[in-house]
């Protein structure tokens, strides 16, 4: 699986390093290294949503704060990998 994470000024002002970094603690505390690949990228095209937007393999999720962030991890990425 791969996480990308928008790391273009929209979403940058939206705190997608903040997003990164707790990405990246979520894969290491589930001990997901060797099934998830973390990277940064440029626009989604989704600069509208109220949040950060990320993409996991094909599917853009929108609208990612630190508030929902869990709740998101859980369903998109622990979920389809366990």
């Amino acid at each position: 699986m791969t996480i990308e994470i928008c790391l273009g000024s929209s979403c940058h002002v939206k705190g997608s390093k903040r997003i990164f970094a707790l990405t990246e603690k979520a894969i290491k505390d589930n001990k997901l290294e060797k099934k998830v690949k973390l990277a940064g990228t440029l626009c989604l095209g989704q600069c509208g949503s109220n949040g950060v937007n990320i993409k996991i393999d094909e599917e853009i999720v929108t609208a990612v704060t630190e508030n929902n962030f869990n709740e998101i991890f859980t369903e998109k990425v622990i979920n389809v990998l366990k």
